[in-house]
């Protein structure tokens, strides 16, 4: 007897049990044996072996596979250090030149007669002073070191300094700076190191104050966050230490010098011609629009575009935190929000404001972003006498904006039921219009929804224009296109009463 109580192979005739892994099938009585297999043959090594749903951790992946797998490694392995914007080079020797120079130039120019001359002038008045103080430092420099150097100073004196090189960039459509020794900037929708250089902290705070001043505001440790524009309209914002960890942070959104129109945005590929052609009649039609999308997405640049289709003779207000809409018609007066003051009085809001403009007598009202309790004003101006009033707001699809516009009003001290709410936005908003920015960098129109009414306590939308993601191309670029739902639009009556009833149910079907 073995020690589990069987017996063991040698007595009483019966064959030994053959090892686990060596069973053979039966072989007739005259066929040779063939020879045994090493014990476990049959069975594949483990590390082969491939479990369902478990083909991405083997050798036999699919081409596909291994790419993304090799991509997600390589992105794994990618250095986190942050990089440095100063640099080497040309660049380079120029700043450390001005350094030098930049202190005896100052004991020679009055800087209030500097600063009422222009670049050009104050450039020609620096050249023979330049020299004096390079002869004197005993520096020698060509003539291209020469102009470069009279550009960085006067860029220094009455300009941003190192910032006026990327403000000149049209390329360039954003500008990120994170403390005075990394800059980033947008071109073309991806993000890249920029050549520039800070002197030290001191330096870009000085340049952040100096662009916060001009528009009456300020930045301080006591008040370390500020909203201001650039004189091309752009838009700037400004967080301070000790709120911001590596230095000054001064983030800039440029605007193109050329106003877009759709048409435009449908030649770039941001939407299909049928979908501008849409777009055009809610614009010239009156429909109340929110365009919702996330940061950068395009919100106030559709906004733009949009006012182009409003008509000269109406009169329109706009409505912002730091003024940055672009509008093209005559009777357009910007309103601007103002923060409260040292001993936290005199704040005007986006509420205040769009309670005054109520009795302003506008024809439409614009208002830059909705954040909070302002998005029952604007619901209530949509909904009495102000069709053709447009907002934009912060999220990632349409079913969403309505979500938001439902808590924003709800956060607020306005005590309303939730019924009552849904209903006001399903009565007051007409079209929304969903913009997002894609990885590869492009900026697209993905959804145009209207807002059809409610059907119990829910909102009832209808989609007539989608953007399908299809593939992506081999250098990146992502391929889709814009479809038409084929509804027949809910809003077709009000574009009867403008004469465009044809042609916006065409551009939809």
């Amino acid at each position: 007897m073995s020690a589990f109580g069987r017996r063991s192979g040698m007595g009483g005739g019966q064959p030994a049990r053959p090892a686990f892994g060596v069973a053979r099938p039966m072989q007739g009585g005259g066929a040779p044996r063939p020879e045994e297999p090493a014990p476990g043959s049959q069975f594949p090594p483990i590390e082969s072996a491939v479990l369902p749903g478990e083909e991405g951790q083997s050798g036999t992946m699919p081409a596909g596979t291994l790419d993304a797998m090799q991509r997600l490694t390589d992105r794994q392995n990618a250095s986190g250090d942050a990089g440095s914007s100063r640099g080497e080079g040309f660049e380079a020797s120029i700043h450390k030149i001005k350094e030098q120079v930049l202190p005896r130039l100052l004991e020679r120019v009055d800087p209030e007669a500097a600063a009422t001359l222009g670049k050009d002038e104050l450039a020609e008045e620096f050249r023979p002073i330049i020299g004096e103080v390079l002869a004197e430092l005993k520096l020698t420099l060509n003539r291209r070191e020469q102009f470069a150097l009279e550009k960085v100073l006067v860029d220094e004196l009455l300009g941003l300094g190192p910032l006026e090189e990327l403000l000149a960039d049209p390329a360039v459509s954003d500008i990120m700076v994170n403390g005075p020794d990394q800059t980033y900037v947008e071109r073309k929708g991806k993000l890249e190191l920029a050549q520039i250089q800070f002197r030290d902290e001191e330096h870009l705070f000085q340049i952040a104050q100096r662009i916060v001043n001009s528009v009456g505001r300020r930045v301080d440790q006591t008040t370390p966050l500020a909203d201001a524009r650039l004189k091309d309209g752009s838009r700037v914002n400004v967080i301070v230490p000790p709120l911001s960890l590596k230095g000054t942070a001064i983030s800039i959104r440029k605007f193109s010098a050329k106003p877009i129109t759709l048409d435009m945005m449908a030649g770039f590929g941001s939407m299909s011609p049928k979908m501008a052609t849409a777009l055009k009649i809610a614009g010239a039609s009156r429909f109340n629009v929110v365009i919702s999308g996330g940061t950068g997405s395009g919100k106030t640049t559709m906004l733009n575009a949009l006012s182009k289709m409003i008509d000269p003779g109406e009169r329109v207000l706009t409505i912002e935190d730091a003024a940055e809409l672009r509008l093209q018609q005559p009777h357009w007066l910007p309103l601007e929000t103002r923060p409260a003051n040292l001993e936290g009085q005199g704040e005007i809001s986006i509420r205040d404001l769009v309670k005054n403009a109520l009795r302003m007598r506008p024809d439409r009202i614009i208002l830059g972003e909705i954040r909070g309790s302002e998005c029952f004003d604007m619901l209530a101006a949509m909904n009495t006498g102000h069709d053709g009033s447009m907002c934009t707001l912060h999220a990632n699809s349409p079913r969403e904006a309505l979500a938001r516009m439902e808590n924003m009003v709800m956060m607020s001290d306005i005590k309303v039921p939730k019924e009552a709410i849904s209903r006001q936005i399903a009565d007051s908003v007409e079209l929304i219009i969903q913009v997002k920015r894609l990885r590869d960098g492009s900026r697209r129109v993905t959804n145009v929804t209207e807002v059809i009414g409610m059907e119990g306590p829910v909102i009832v939308t209808q989609e007539l224009f989608k953007f399908e993601y299809l593939d992506e191309s081999a250098d990146g670029k992502i391929i889709g296109e814009y479809r038409s739902m084929g509804l027949r639009p809910y809003t077709l009556d009000k574009a009867k009463q403008f004469g465009f009833d044809s042609a916006y149910l065409e551009a939809c079907l």
